[in-house]
């Protein structure tokens, strides 16, 4: 069977959360379309469909955004795959997680929720985590890992599964670091001049809108893409960010504040000032 993965874009101007899209939705849109016309399209909505990041930009999707996503895959029989590895890192409204299974119960039978560990327990290179679906699709999983010629140490998986039983500890500290570096990147991005700070509600990155100033850089000549400006910042400051190109956005700076508070207040201090002298004329 080929499946086509059916993007679905949003904007900066609605802190990257999704139009609606449930039984609200008109007909004729192009996403509707493309479902009528071929059902076994699946359709990865909103990239991972989840409450909180979007790796790149941070944003938190709302309960509504959830429950669209619910209504659209129970009227098209679609399958949702909730990659959950954020969920400790929610940092606005209720500092909590709301799974979409939560958010619309009737979703369960249809959906695949994975939690890798990578990020709230900043284990990156241990490929650890769990997921939660349907009997049936764990039992086949199950069949599919016993084949698998790779998987974490035992002494990793333990460790692992010690965390979660004896209540988080590690969990909370991760998250009480990046808060602080959050609070502290946010309060000097706020002293740029022609790039508007970002919201950062989830995750552990800034998403920088550089329209403005990029646009203006571009008709005089100075750079070209958003890579340029990454390229020169790298040069510049010797911080390491990501042009938005990577994530099919000309526009985009991501920086991370998963460092020390102290490193990154120093790195995000160098990049403002690095900012600001490309002041537009």
């Amino acid at each position: 069977m080929v499946l086509d993965i059916v993007p679905l874009c949003s904007v900066i101007a609605r802190n990257f959360n999704a139009p609606s899209f449930g039984r609200g939705m008109a007909a004729g849109t192009p996403l509707r379309r493309q479902i009528r016309q071929e059902p076994r399209v699946v359709a990865q909505l909103l990239r991972r469909a989840r409450q909180r990041d979007n790796n790149p930009t941070g944003a938190v999707y709302s309960r509504t955004t959830l429950q669209d996503v619910g209504e659209l895959a129970i009227e098209f029989r679609i399958w949702i795959i909730s990659d959950e590895r954020y969920s400790r890192l929610v940092f606005t409204g209720l500092h909590r997680h709301e799974s979409i299974v939560v958010a619309h119960p009737a979703v369960r039978s249809r959906t695949i929720m994975v939690n890798p560990c990578s990020q709230a327990l900043e284990i990156s290179g241990s490929r650890l985590g769990y997921f939660a679906a349907p009997r049936a699709i764990v039992s086949a999983a199950r069949k599919l890992q016993g084949y698998a010629a790779m998987i974490p140490s035992r002494e990793a998986q333990q460790a692992t599964l010690s965390h979660f039983q004896v209540g988080g500890r590690i969990e909370r500290e991760t998250y009480q670091r990046l808060f602080d570096a959050r609070d502290i990147g946010l309060n000097i991005l706020s002293n740029l001049r022609d790039v508007t700070p970002p919201r950062a509600d989830g995750a552990l990155f800034f998403y920088l809108d550089l329209n403005r100033l990029a646009s203006a850089l571009q008709d005089e000549g100075r750079v070209g893409v958003t890579d340029d400006v990454a390229s020169w910042l790298l040069k510049q400051t010797n911080v390491a960010c990501v042009g938005g190109d990577a994530f099919g956005d000309v526009n985009g700076l991501r920086l991370s504040f998963g460092a020390p508070p102290g490193a990154s207040a120093i790195g995000l201090t160098r990049v403002v000032q690095a900012l600001n002298s490309l002041r537009i004329k």
